[in-house]
C-alpha cells in the first residue's frame, strides 16, 4: 500500500515579520509589568492614568502585539499588515525610540558614566535593549515594495514601488508598497531615466541600452553600468546622494483625455537591484 509522503509545512512569506513583531511587543509588555510589579497595584493605576506616555505605550503594545487586520499572503510578501497599521507601528515606535535615547542621553549626563554602566548591569541591559527593539520595529515598518524582483514571473520592484506585467493580456499593475496605484496598458507604459542636475533641476532622457538583460530566467546576466557621470551610487558626501538617479514611468495614453505623458511614480535607484530591475522593466515594457 502506498505511503502518502509526508512534507513540512512551509511557512507563509509574512509570517516572520508577524512573530517578530508580536515577539517584541511581548518582551516590551512583560518588562513594562516586571517595572508596574515593584509598586503599589492602585499607585501604578493612578500614574498610567496621568501619564500620556503611557496611554500611547498602551495602544503602541495593543497594535504591536493584536496586529488587527494583519494576514500573511503569498502574493504580498513583504506586506503583511494593512497600510495604517504599518504606518501606525512606525510612528508609535518612533516616538518611543525619541524618547528612550533622550531618557537614556539625559540619565548618562546627569549621573556620568560610571553610574550609567551600573544602571546597565542592574537592569540586565535594558536601557540598550528597550531602544534598540523600538529601532527594530522601525525597521521592519520601513517603506517596501511588495515584492522582491523576480524577472522570470514579470515582477519588478524599485524603491517602494512593485510592477507586475501579464504577458498575455498586456496589462501592467503598478502598486505603491500595498496600495495599489493603478492598472495600466503595458503598451502605454514607459521608463524615463531622470539625471539629476547639482543645482536641483532635473535632465529627463531615455532609459540606456537593455540589451544585456537577460529575460529568460529569474537571474539577469552581468548587466554594464551606466554611462552616466551622476549613476555612481559610491560618491561620497550629501551632493552624491542628491544626485542619484532617477527613473520616471511615464503613462502615454492617447485614448484618455488629459493622461498624456502623465508620470505615474518617479523612484530613486538606491541601489545595484534597483538598476537591473529598471533595465529588465524598461525590456518588458518595450517588448509588450
Amino acid at each position: 500500500m502506498a505511503r502518502t509522503k509526508q512534507t513540512r509545512a512551509s511557512a507563509v512569506p509574512g509570517a516572520g515579520t508577524m512573530f517578530a513583531l508580536r515577539a517584541i511587543g511581548l518582551v516590551i509588555l512583560a518588562r513594562w509589568l516586571f517595572s508596574m510589579g515593584e509598586m503599589q497595584p492602585l499607585t501604578a493605576l493612578q500614574a498610567m492614568a496621568s501619564s500620556p506616555w503611557a496611554c500611547i505605550n498602551l495602544v503602541f503594545l495593543f497594535l504591536l502585539i493584536f496586529l488587527p487586520g494583519a494576514k500573511a499572503r503569498a502574493e504580498r510578501p513583504f506586506h503583511p499588515l494593512p497600510q495604517w497599521l504599518r504606518q501606525a507601528l512606525r510612528l508609535f515606535a518612533f516616538l518611543g525610540l525619541l524618547f528612550a535615547i533622550w531618557s537614556v542621553g539625559a540619565f548618562v549626563w546627569a549621573a556620568g558614566w560610571r553610574r550609567a554602566f551600573n544602571a546597565v548591569a542592574a537592569t540586565n541591559g535594558w536601557l540598550i535593549a528597550a531602544p534598540t527593539l523600538y529601532a527594530v520595529v522601525v525597521w521592519v515598518c520601513r517603506p517596501r515594495a511588495l515584492w522582491r524582483t523576480n524577472i522570470a514571473a514579470r515582477r519588478f520592484a524599485i524603491g517602494r514601488f512593485a510592477i507586475s506585467i501579464d504577458a498575455v493580456t498586456r496589462t501592467a499593475i503598478v502598486w505603491a508598497e500595498s496600495r495599489k496605484l493603478g492598472q495600466y496598458d503595458a503598451r502605454e507604459l514607459s521608463l524615463r531615466w531622470v539625471e539629476v542636475a547639482s543645482g536641483g533641476s532635473g535632465v529627463r532622457r531615455a532609459m540606456p541600452s537593455v540589451a544585456s538583460v537577460d529575460l529568460s530566467g529569474a537571474q539577469p546576466a552581468t548587466v554594464p553600468p551606466i554611462a552616466n557621470g551622476h549613476a555612481t551610487l559610491e560618491r561620497a558626501g550629501v551632493g552624491g546622494l542628491l544626485r542619484r538617479p532617477k527613473v520616471e514611468l511615464i503613462w502615454d495614453s492617447p485614448a484618455a483625455a488629459g493622461h498624456n505623458r502623465q508620470a505615474v511614480f518617479r523612484a530613486p535607484l538606491s541601489s545595484e537591484g534597483d538598476r537591473v530591475a529598471a533595465r529588465a522593466l524598461d525590456a518588458n515594457l518595450r517588448q509588450a
